[in-house]
């Protein structure tokens, strides 16, 4: 006789490995750690100046990764998923992330989080150029989170900044452009995207900074390196890992959730932490774009 239990008088065990375990935990590394990457950019920019900071931090993150994947035996992209990923890599962390960089020299990071969270908005745009013309409800869900970019736009966070406030639409239309183009295109697998995406964007960004005129700090503040750091291991890797993980465990709207807590994480990082300053109309800008994305995202997901 068996000393094994009967499926029915054995005790569940509950492991860190169990589901019920990393899902929770990998949502609170998406909504917390990439709500604090804003300020981290902000706090890194003391020293180190936009675009290099940029780039920095995706080609170690993307060195890293590179390197681990290739070691577990990942294979190489194709020389077509090489071109495509330097595309999608150079729209959404170089355009995308490097402009956020270089918006936040001069607009706060919470702002800038709540500005980025309008991209969703343009890729339905973007969408619709493709051909997936948009329902009753996403026409109105585009209509009211585009009011709240220009009540955003009307707060003392981007008014103050024209040139940032433009950097950061920019940085948005770059994110939605890659993503709907990346769709239908033969990309990397796995997290071979996101290496050589990384990879790709880092040496775009390298070419902007030149062209912008950066160089690398002589004597960079420590807290500035620190703050680096994070966005390389934290910020690119750690959260990645738990988004991929989340993506490939849960229903699509619950893994993209991170987009409506990510700005008030952001928020509440930069009142708290940074000394920051949210008005009136940056408050009610972000409750309006996030009221418009989660109706896209609902209709999204009922013709799903």
């Amino acid at each position: 006789m068996s000393d094994a239990a009967s499926p029915s008088t054995q005790a569940p065990t509950t492991t860190l490995g169990d589901p019920r375990w990393l899902v929770p935990l990998s949502l609170l590394a998406m909504y917390v750690i990439w709500g604090s990457t804003y300020l981290g950019i902000r706090y890194a920019l003391v020293s180190y100046p936009p675009f290099l900071l940029a780039a920095l931090r995706f080609a170690i993150a993307g060195t890293l990764l590179f390197t681990i994947l290739r070691v577990r035996g990942v294979a190489l992209p194709t020389r077509r998923q090489w071109r495509n990923a330097a595309v999608v890599g150079t729209l959404l962390l170089a355009g995308g992330n490097g402009l956020v960089c270089f918006a936040e020299q001069s607009v706060s990071s919470g702002i800038a989080a709540v500005a980025v969270a309008s991209m969703p908005l343009f890729a339905a745009v973007f969408s619709s150029l493709y051909g997936e013309r948009p329902s009753r409800g996403e026409t109105i869900g585009l209509a009211l989170g585009f009011v709240g970019v220009v009540v955003l736009n009307l707060g003392a966070g981007l008014s103050g900044s024209p040139l940032g406030a433009a950097a950061l639409i920019v940085a948005a239309i770059a994110w939605a452009f890659g993503s709907v183009w990346s769709k239908g295109q033969d990309m990397p697998k796995g997290p071979m995207n996101t290496a050589a995406q990384m990879l790709c964007a880092a040496v775009a960004l390298i070419i902007i900074a030149l062209l912008h005129g950066e160089r690398l700090p002589e004597h960079p503040q420590w807290s500035a390196t620190f703050a680096l750091g994070y966005l390389v291991v934290f910020g690119s890797i750690v959260a990645f890992s738990a988004y991929l993980y989340v993506l490939k465990t849960v229903r699509p709207a619950l893994a993209t959730s991170y987009a409506y807590v990510n700005p008030p994480v952001a928020v509440l990082f930069g009142v708290a932490l940074g000394g920051e300053h949210v008005g009136p109309f940056d408050l009610a800008g972000m409750a309006i774009i996030l009221v418009g994305v989660g109706i896209i995202t609902m209709m999204r997901t009922r013709k799903a």
